[in-house]
This record gives structure tokens, sequence and C-alpha cells, in this order.
């Protein structure tokens, strides 16, 4: 699944792919909010991103739909 995080102050948005489901990347952001930590998601390769709760201006969850290749248009 694709997570996008806008930051603030930051100028582009930090893109994260992780096999985590929608309500476990969700639960994860509630918590990090409600105890001013860091929102920690692993991503598909093993590592792990760490994102001050504060400092988080959205996060927008991405269908778990495999990215399509080529110019088909089915």
């Amino acid at each position: 699944m694709e997570v996008k995080i806008g930051i603030q102050y930051a100028p582009r948005e930090l893109v994260v792919e992780t096999e985590s489901s929608a309500e476990d990347v969700e639960r994860a952001l509630k918590n990090a909010m409600a105890d001013g930590g860091v929102l920690v998601l692993s991503d598909v390769k093993g590592g792990k991103v760490l994102v001050p709760a504060e400092k988080i201006g959205y996060l927008q969850l991405g269908g778990s739909e495999p990215r399509r290749v080529g110019f088909s248009n089915v």
C-alpha cells in the first residue's frame, strides 16, 4: 500500500510503500498523535520511516492495487 505523508515546511511529500493495512497505519498515526511521539512505518524493503507526529500536515492512504506497467488502457 502506498502512504503519502505531507510534512510541514517540506516542499515535497514523503511516499512510503508498506505492507501494513490502512487500519494499521491509521492506528499508528492516532497513537503517535495522542502521545506526541513519532510515527513509525516499515517499508517493503525492510527499512523504517520515522516522522515526528507534530510535523505531519496530512497523511494519504493509497489503494493496495499493484502498479500497472505499459500503455494499455484496460
